[in-house]
């Protein structure tokens, strides 16, 4: 099975139009548009019966304590974890392809709904934790909400989509399901993985791509 983005090349730079956040003219940070890449896909095994989509970076920081300070950088020796970006589940078997903003087409505060898509099952994102207590963003971000990583970090992010083929039509999912979930929903039931992946950086002196 074969996974492609076209809007940029595997491992290369990741567009500003599909991150969350870009860096300003100003400042550090400015929101930018937000939207959800096109994904395509082919080779499906025999016996696919439905699809999911999950994007995550593995590169965030595992603690906030330098995050996006002016005076000083995210340290390339800090544990990194996992945050997540899109959970799409019961895509249906029939689709070979995702189209663009389909997920989300522009930055939306307090997030987007959680559940039933023309394209699958939506679950939440992990920006629904990262602005947990935040009275202007706070909410459940379902749906994409793409790349923002700290403005200060000294290492590249690198964004990977890896979409499953699975031998069952549903995984079962409701509600305000995350990444973790739908990934231990779909083990045992996987066909085939693919993946395709992008790097993006706010911070000037860190070069992605």
């Amino acid at each position: 099975m074969k996974l492609k983005i076209d809007e940029w090349n595997n491992k290369g730079a990741i567009p500003a139009q599909f991150a969350f956040g870009k860096p300003g003219t100003d400042e550090p940070f400015a929101p930018s548009d937000n939207v959800s890449p096109a994904v395509y896909w082919s080779d499906t095994p025999e016996g696919t019966k439905s699809f999911a989509l999950i994007v995550h970076d593995p590169d965030v920081p595992s603690k906030p304590d330098d995050v996006n300070q002016a005076d000083r950088e995210v340290p390339a020796s800090l544990a990194r974890c996992e945050f997540y970006h899109w959970v799409l589940v019961d895509i249906p078997a029939e689709l070979s392809e995702i189209a663009q903003g389909a997920g989300s087409e522009a930055l939306v505060a307090r997030g987007k709904p959680v559940g039933s898509t023309p394209v699958g099952i939506t679950g939440q994102n992990n920006y629904t934790d990262w602005f947990s207590g935040d009275s202007d963003m706070e909410g459940v971000y379902g749906g994409y909400d793409g790349p923002c990583p700290p403005w200060n970090d000294s290492i590249v992010h690198n964004y990977i989509f890896s979409l499953y083929a699975l031998d069952i039509p549903t995984l079962g999912l409701s509600g305000e399901f995350t990444g973790p979930e739908a990934l231990a929903a779909l083990e045992g039931h996987v066909l085939a993985k693919a993946s395709y992946s992008g790097q993006y950086s706010m911070n000037p002196k860190v070069k992605a791509g």
